[in-house]
């Protein structure tokens, strides 16, 4: 048990019989009446975001959360399969717990947060960038910025289409941001 006075970012708690991870917090003391803290709060099973009010001192339910690195193998019809690197366990994550399934690639190594009581896996999250080559992009030509807009699309290797500045080429590698899709840099 915990009370309000110990909410921080990433702070898992139980509430509503599911899981939440904090995402914001803000302790409020209004002028006239009691004190309360306002939060913002993600369920770790399905993504939904939920805004609640509690009052200040209220107990809550902490989750002890354990981070893990997996790596990932393959995409099949039961879902993304993984391996713990240290038992060699293979197990099988659904796509709604993975921040950004669509820049996986085989072999990346990805954090896992699991909860320590049952071995639940709550979320995976990929690195914050991953190189990936460009499979398809028709050619900048030359006078495209006219408009402003110096950017084209180009197919990476999974599928995904990603906004890229004109001199990216077929072929050329670059590199993705996970967390928000957008390009980076040309890797050499």
């Amino acid at each position: 048990m915990a009370s309000t006075s110990e909410f921080r970012n990433g702070l898992c708690i139980k509430f509503n019989n599911d899981i939440y991870q904090v995402v914001e917090f803000l302790h409020v003391k209004p002028g006239k009446g009691a004190a309360f803290v306002r939060t913002k709060l993600r369920s770790m099973t399905n993504g939904r975001v939920l805004e609640n009010t509690f009052p200040a001192g209220a107990k809550i339910d902490t989750v002890r959360v354990e981070t893990r690195e997996y790596q990932f193998l393959y995409k099949d019809d039961m879902g993304y399969n993984f391996m713990d690197s240290e038992s060699f366990e293979q197990f099988s994550v659904e796509e709604h717990k993975i921040n950004a399934p669509q820049f996986l690639q085989e072999g990346a190594v990805c954090l896992t947060s699991v909860n320590a009581e049952d071995d639940s896996i709550l979320a995976l999250e990929l690195p914050n960038s991953v190189e990936m080559e460009v499979t398809y992009t028709e050619p900048g030509l030359r006078g495209d910025t006219a408009s402003g807009n110096a950017l084209k699309q180009a197919t990476v290797d999974n599928g995904p289409i990603v906004n890229v500045p004109l001199f990216v080429n077929q072929g050329d590698r670059i590199r993705i941001d996970t967390r928000t899709g957008d390009y980076i840099e040309r890797v050499k």
